[in-house]
């Protein structure tokens, strides 16, 4: 046995690299692209240095808590296992909102790029088809393949690197400011730092993911150090292609203020520095990318319901139900398609910010989870342990907590109201905080479709 588990460790760091950065979707700087930078009054590329910062904070506290539990690979089981168990929960039941709301984005976002090429066609029936088609994949149990796959990540890569050639080449004949180097949209004195902050708040979103690599650790050669360094890598790189993108959009088209649909404002720039048939190939591109993350985002979260209904945390009965025939958790995926239907009546803005709610209390947890961990229990104060223990995770949940505090005041509102949700349900699970709550599975490979 040893030696058949001694043979799967073949990944070194690249390919772990490599799977991070796929699974974080590359166009996903796109999604929220116009709403951010009109929120962030043209700083965009700013807004997302400030929100890399937070990141790599927090890509540090996640390689510490790795090394600590190198299967494990959740914020809901470091919190839990450093902290308390009800702490953990509630932190689960943060993710969980993450988790739910993830397939919505990916629906909305195509039934705005559809809205945007087939105006005769209301955003509404677009979002639907959409929901409809991937629900009955779902409920099938057919699953794209990872050549498949691939190859979608592949395309996305192009029409990125196409965008960029466009925007660098229309810049160097004139269009929009005229010059490839600039300090305003890293610098600007009439920009009020709120406002840079507000939009930092909704770009959480573009680095979900960062952190998948963890679930390789049992697969990696050297798991304990080239784990950590692939999150730190991924969020760096990711980060750096994120302020890039952004920084080269805002100088092709910086007049933020002009856009016909902020939500779709990615693919006006993208006809405004290609044409129409480069504006054709952006809008598939982004297609593509909401029907392979859409696929996989809505089979996972009915998955992780599965999970839950299997190990009692919610109705058995109802959530732990398999389609004889199908063999795939129907009542859980029509559920998760149902849910979806929210959509119709939320912005993209609002939605995404329900995502980086849960989002950023994982990853403030995660940060306080080393602290628990190392400074605290295993009393590590001493030389540069203070700074590795304390200073850094503190700087990490500070910023989380930050960006956290100046998300959209209906979304922040709501997402309170779903942790008061957990708080009495955990009583209820408890007998009042008496009893060790159900344990989650938020082990995202167990999940894929």
């Amino acid at each position: 046995m040893q030696n058949q588990s001694s043979l799967k460790r073949t990944l070194t760091l690249t390919p772990v690299v490599l799977f991070g950065l796929a699974y974080m979707a590359p166009m996903t700087v796109f999604t929220t692209y116009g709403v951010a930078t009109q929120i962030s009054q043209g700083m965009l590329p700013l807004a997302y240095l400030l929100a890399l910062v937070a990141m790599i904070f927090t890509a540090y506290s996640y390689g510490r808590m790795v090394k600590a539990y190198p299967v494990a690979g959740s914020a809901y089981t470091y919190t839990q296992k450093s902290m308390s168990p009800h702490a953990g929960f509630l932190v689960g039941w943060a993710v969980l909102m993450d988790y739910l709301f993830l397939p919505m984005i990916n629906y909305l976002v195509a039934g705005i790029y559809l809205a945007e090429a087939f105006p005769s066609v209301p955003q509404g029936v677009w979002v639907v088809l959409f929901i409809v088609v991937i629900t009955l994949i779902n409920i099938l149990g057919i699953k794209l393949t990872t050549n498949i796959n691939t190859l979608l990540i592949v395309f996305q890569t192009i029409v990125i690197i196409l965008f960029m050639a466009f925007s660098i080449k229309g810049i160097m004949n004139g269009m929009g400011t005229g010059t490839l180097l600039s300090i305003n949209p890293f610098v600007n004195g009439s920009v009020p730092l709120s406002a840079v902050i507000a939009g930092s708040s909704i770009l959480c979103l573009s680095f979900l993911g960062f952190d998948a690599v963890s679930t390789l650790s049992e697969e990696t050669i050297n798991s304990e150090k080239t784990i950590p360094k692939a999150i730190l890598l991924v969020t760096l790189i990711g980060g750096a292609l994120f302020i890039i993108v952004s920084y080269v959009a805002h100088m092709v088209y910086p007049d933020f203020n002009s856009f016909k649909n902020p939500d779709s404002a990615a693919s006006e720039i993208a006809e405004f520095i290609g044409g129409a048939l480069f504006g054709s190939i952006f809008i598939a591109g982004m297609l593509t990318a909401c029907f392979a993350s859409g696929l996989s985002a809505h089979a996972s979260v009915s998955r992780l319901l599965f999970a839950m209904g299997r190990d009692g945390v919610i109705s058995k009965r109802l959530f732990g139900y398999i389609h004889p025939k199908f063999k795939t958790p129907v009542f859980n995926i029509i559920l998760v398609g149902a849910f979806a239907l929210v959509g119709l009546f939320v912005d993209l803005v609002t939605a995404t910010s329900f995502i980086n709610f849960g989002a950023l209390v994982a990853f403030t947890f995660v940060n306080l989870s080393v602290i628990a961990h190392y400074y605290i229990r295993h009393k590590k104060r001493a030389g540069t342990d203070m700074l590795k223990y304390l200073i850094c995770p503190l700087i990490g949940a500070g910023f989380n907590l930050w960006l956290w505090t100046n998300l959209d005041s209906h979304s922040f509102m709501l997402g309170c109201i779903w942790i008061v949700i957990g708080i009495v349900y955990l009583a209820f699970l408890t007998k009042l905080f008496t009893k060790r709550p159900p344990e989650m599975n938020f082990d995202e490979s167990e999940y894929q479709a």
